[in-house]
């Protein structure tokens, strides 16, 4: 009995050592290795310095950008090579948003 307890456990303990030990994680894949310093501002505010959690919907289409947080839909036009603020729709949700200026 001793040798069959012997043998489990040397068993056991060669296969923990044997399992690689798993990397850490070094940050979200969705995350971007640089943020204009506008937009790192931008969600400071928003979060308010991380006091509050942020929640918010995002998406582009043709040469419109949408930004929908609890409040509304920001709408940015693309010119320039940058998208400038062109409207907010408040109490809007992001596909109505997208629908109205697929239209135009």
């Amino acid at each position: 009995m001793r040798r069959i307890a012997i043998v489990l456990l040397l068993l056991t303990l060669s296969l923990s050592a044997a399992t690689p030990k798993k990397e850490q994680p070094t940050g979200s894949a969705y995350v971007p290795a640089e943020v204009p310093h506008a937009v790192a501002q931008f969600l400071r505010g928003m979060s308010k310095d991380g006091a509050r959690s942020v929640t918010f919907k995002a998406s582009a289409t043709g040469t419109h950008f949408f930004f929908e947080d609890a409040a509304g839909v920001t709408v940015y036009q693309f010119t320039n090579g940058h998208y400038t603020k062109t409207a907010f729709l408040p109490g809007t949700k992001l596909s109505a948003a997208m629908k109205k200026y697929a239209r135009s």
